[in-house]
């Protein structure tokens, strides 16, 4: 069933630049982006963004380069996006949690000719750049040494040499890169676009914005969920709150004083506003729903963001490669009781197509777990400089393979298992960690868990979770196991537990299983049959 998608509706536009300009002549002076105290309307986007554009040219930047940004969240980066699609430049955002020799490879690998820098990044980029073979002019966007001005009046306008090719590429974003190096996924202005500017009579119900919606753009830009929440927002003619970070007090904060209406978050940091002091006293009347991604919803969580919030809540499965979501899980699917569904990751967008595949390519029917592949308007162009890997990714079906392991119900909700790499195999049978985590995970006395494969000489790979506890709670192996065995198989049952303060993640929030898996695996090929 999931593997016809219905046809989508055509977006309103391909290009960025039509984009903005066409919202200028709409909203004009409406504000489209508010950060700190500084306020910037439609038609001020518009009019920076063709300043960067020829600010870019007059700085030797032709169609095809790459310039980066380097930074917390700010409403300057949006100019920059669309002002170097206007040039034909493409942007490539740079984590700024990221060591300074993983940030510089990536500048390398790039080969940004310009790198703009928030302030509080500007001395360690300046020191990191005079040692690189290549090192871009770097620019300070803001701060009292800022010389962003100044770079932006250097430029000559020329709207007849805007780049208006839908297929140049607007964003190289890496990928978190949890093993190896990170790949730069490759986004087109047509992929960027293609769900976020549909009419809003094509929209789902859940994601229909009105003109006096107001979002927080608190997801970090560097991720497509800060990157393409401040695009929709733009797309649909709203006002866009840019916040540098997260915290529970600036959430609340814009509900009661900016009239925030449209938040996208993940379920960690909804937990942080509703254990705020403040979160039960504040009206919450123009939140329809709360968008949330990364993870699922633990069901208590669930319950008490109902009650507090008495709104609906959306679940996306995204990634990198996608532009950003692919599926949804609606309001409608969750329930304060529970139910299966709110374990899966919803059913495909309309034009999306999603099947499951077995090693050697073979479709699997409903409830067969093996590799998630997805087909999608807004699939990513490939990967910069890797072709062998964009071969392997990419099918000439123009299927992409996730990596993600899972299977579909008969409905076509999808249901995920696990990472393919991360994929216990433990005498001849394969496990998922996140199978055997959703087990533990119920237990009272587990605040977090982790599960990893570490060397065992019989079986080849035993299954260790690593547990983060409540607090108070007393590490006690055989009873988290004997409530694992209630609902897991006994081969998934972790033969060890590990009892830990904390899981090491990127800056995505995801666990890193490589590091946890590291110290086991010293000296040794992890290579199971």
């Amino acid at each position: 069933m999931a593997e016809v998608a219905l046809i989508p509706a055509r977006p309103r536009f391909t290009c960025l630049a039509d984009m903005i300009d066409a919202q200028a002549q709409l909203h004009g002076d409406k504000a489209a982006l508010r950060f700190r105290a500084r306020e910037s309307s439609y038609a001020d986007v518009a009019r920076r963004s063709r300043a960067v554009a020829g600010a870019l040219r007059t700085s030797g930047c032709h169609a095809g380069d790459r310039v980066g940004y380097l930074g917390k969240n700010s409403d300057i980066y949006y100019e920059l996006l669309l002002g170097a699609a206007r040039a034909g430049v493409t942007l490539v955002p740079v984590n700024w949690r990221l060591a300074m020799q993983e940030a510089a490879w990536i500048l390398e690998d790039a080969g940004c000719k310009l790198l703009f820098v928030t302030p509080d990044h500007a001395d360690g980029m300046m020191n990191l750049t005079a040692n690189l073979a290549h090192p871009p002019h770097v620019v300070i966007i803001d701060g009292p040494d800022s010389a962003y001005a100044p770079w932006l009046a250097s430029g000559v306008e020329s709207e007849a040499s805007d780049v208006r090719d839908p297929e140049s590429i607007a964003v190289q974003m890496y990928t978190s890169g949890t093993t190896g190096r990170p790949k730069g996924a490759l986004l087109s202005q047509r992929a960027l676009l293609a769900f976020r500017s549909l009419p809003e009579e094509a929209q789902p119900e859940w994601n229909r914005w009105t003109q006096d919606d107001v979002s927080l753009i608190v997801m970090p830009q560097f991720h497509i969920g800060g990157t393409g929440f401040g695009l929709q927002t733009l797309c649909a003619g709203a006002t866009g709150l840019v916040a540098e970070e997260f915290s529970a007090d600036l959430v609340l904060d814009a509900i009661e004083h900016q009239g925030l209406s449209k938040l996208f978050t993940v379920p960690s940091a909804l937990q942080l506003i509703m254990r705020h002091p403040r979160a039960r006293q504040v009206d919450y009347g123009r939140i329809r729903t709360i968008v949330y991604g990364a993870s699922p919803m633990p069901l208590d969580v669930l319950r008490e963001a109902i009650d507090i919030f008495q709104c609906g809540f959306v679940q996306q499965y995204g990634m990198t490669e996608m532009c950003g979501t692919i599926s949804v899980l609606p309001p409608e699917d969750h329930a304060a009781q529970g139910n299966i569904r709110m374990t899966s990751a919803g059913r495909p967008l309309d034009g999306v197509e999603i099947a499951i595949v077995d090693p050697e390519g073979r479709r699997l029917g409903p409830g067969e777990s093996g590799e998630v592949i997805i087909r999608s308007p807004t699939g990513m162009t490939g990967y910069w400089k890797l072709p062998e890997a964009t071969a392997e990714a990419l099918g000439e079906d123009g299927y992409f393979r996730s990596g993600d392991a899972g299977f579909l119900d008969e409905d076509g909700y999808l249901y995920l298992r696990d990472r393919i790499k991360d994929m216990i195999v433990s005498g001849g049978e394969n496990v998922f960690p996140a199978e055997v985590e959703n087990a533990i995970r119920g237990h009272a006395d587990v605040a977090e868990v982790a599960v990893i494969g570490v060397p065992d000489p019989l079986w080849g790979e035993a299954v260790k979770a690593v547990i983060v506890l409540r607090e108070g709670a007393i590490a006690d192996q055989e009873a988290i196991r004997g409530w694992a065995r209630l609902s897991i198989a006994g081969y998934k049952v972790p033969k060890s537990i590990d009892f830990v303060d904390a899981l090491p993640r990127n800056a995505s929030g995801k666990v890193l299983r490589r590091e946890l898996r590291a110290p086991y695996w010293v000296g040794r090929d992890r290579s199971v049959a």
